[in-house]
């Protein structure tokens, strides 16, 4: 090593600490030499992590790269196709990817903040390389040429009886999704259109956000190009502002990140706000037009808010109709209840003589909610209301999921809920 290093690096390492120091304690430079090389082995760990994490997880240039691909072809259409391939006025932004085989990215079009959502496929190690990713060649193969609308309406109708199971109202979904489909907006649909659509349905959030487009508290579809689908974009997209990534979690405590997200909460009479926003989603899912939807994870990363502090379901992926869930778990074997699950937490109780799931999930939305909202809402509510609001909660979180109790018992508790928080923050500048 020249000298002139060797001086920097002694510079560097060692001059903190005055040489009368040095001479009295020999060992100072080691250990100051073992914390500095420590420290930079820390540090070279968690720019390795988040890296390797970013590459792993953000691939939307080959989302982008394969729909337009397809776009040129004339195999698919949609209404955001011209301003992605074309004009390129929708360019994708900061990567939100939690999955590598669901792509998600912030972006702007027509001057407005979008969310840009994508999927693609993970190919087989060792082929095409050890991380190569894909896009399904079957996606696009319905319906094939030669399909007359009449029998796209048919596929279409026994596909939506299937998700979200036999309804009155079918009819007026299939139509929905028609209408959806005919961007060009000629009341025909084309075979691009067609097979779009019918990639698009593939995806459950797809689905139920067209179920669910006239709900306050679902996310918009703004547009679409092959299975590439445009949402509304959510200023907070969790319920808590902090989130401990899973590998630094081991080194971070609980209870410094419980503490951290209370102090950058909201005030509480807007958390209340949101809260009556979610209470209001739970009620829009519980047999609305389409059917009944289970929230199978009630996670804070899930449910968020815009910036006027309404509250907003961010990830439909984690909702599933009720039908989906039963036909998921009649007559699943089983050797426990956590065989019987579906999701994150939609659990059904394993008859164990039978060796088969029931097909009644055991805790209901409500239940699940009422479980998260004890941590988000109780800390910092008014003196005057806190006994009250803990005493409601905990008879939520003990609702059960049985069909005897879900009509009038599930109604009353949401509703006086509701009537609590409403009270405290009626005629004040957060109502």
């Amino acid at each position: 090593m020249p000298r002139s290093l060797r001086r920097l690096v002694h510079l560097v390492l060692f001059c903190p600490l005055s040489k009368g120091l040095q001479s009295r304690l020999p060992a100072v430079k080691v250990k100051y030499l073992l914390v500095a090389w420590f420290g930079i082995l820390v540090a070279s760990w968690v720019i390795y992590m988040q890296y390797s994490s970013y590459s792993e997880l953000c691939r939307g240039h080959v989302c982008t790269m394969l729909i337009c691909d397809h776009y040129r072809r004339g195999i698919i259409s949609g209404s955001v196709c011209k301003s992605l391939c074309e004009e390129k006025t929708l360019s994708l932004q900061r990567c939100l990817s939690v999955t590598p085989t669901h792509q998600v990215y912030s972006a702007v079009w027509k001057e407005k903040a979008v969310l840009v959502k994508c999927g693609i496929e993970e190919s087989m190690r060792g082929e095409n390389g050890p991380d190569s990713l894909w896009h399904d060649n079957n996606l696009y193969d319905k319906p094939t040429r030669g399909t007359s609308m009449d029998e796209f309406r048919a596929m279409l109708h026994s596909f939506l009886k299937d998700s979200v199971g036999e309804q009155s109202s079918l009819g007026t979904l299939v139509n929905r999704v028609i209408s959806l489909a005919d961007v060009s907006g000629d009341g025909k649909v084309s075979l691009a259109e067609a097979k779009s659509v019918w990639a698009l349905l593939q995806i459950n959030e797809f689905v139920l956000m067209v179920a669910l487009q006239d709900k306050e508290h679902a996310p918009h579809l703004l547009g679409f190009c092959g299975d590439l689908y445009v949402t509304e974009h959510i200023a907070h997209s969790t319920l808590f502002r902090l989130e401990v990534p899973g590998w630094l979690q081991p080194v971070f405590p609980a209870a410094l990140s419980i503490t951290l997200n209370q102090w950058l909460a909201p005030a509480w009479p807007r958390r209340a706000r949101i809260t009556i926003g979610l209470l209001e989603f739970v009620e829009e899912v519980f047999h609305g037009v389409y059917g009944s939807f289970y929230i199978c994870d009630a996670s804070p990363r899930r449910v968020g808010y815009n910036e006027k502090y309404d509250f907003k379901m961010a990830d439909l992926q984690s909702v599933a109709s009720e039908a989906t869930v039963k036909g998921f778990l009649r007559g699943r074997t089983c050797e426990a209840n956590a065989d019987c699950t579906y999701g994150r937490d939609c659990t059904a109780t394993c008859d164990r003589l039978a060796r088969q799931c029931n097909s009644e999930v055991v805790q209901p939305n409500l239940a699940k909610v009422c479980a998260l909202l004890q941590d988000f809402l109780l800390f910092g509510a008014p003196s005057d209301l806190r006994e009250d609001l803990e005493k409601q909660l905990r008879t939520c979180v003990t609702l059960s999921g049985l069909a005897s109790q879900m009509e009038v018992h599930h109604s009353l508790v949401l509703n006086n809920l509701k009537t609590l928080l409403w009270k405290k923050i009626s005629n004040t500048k957060y109502s």
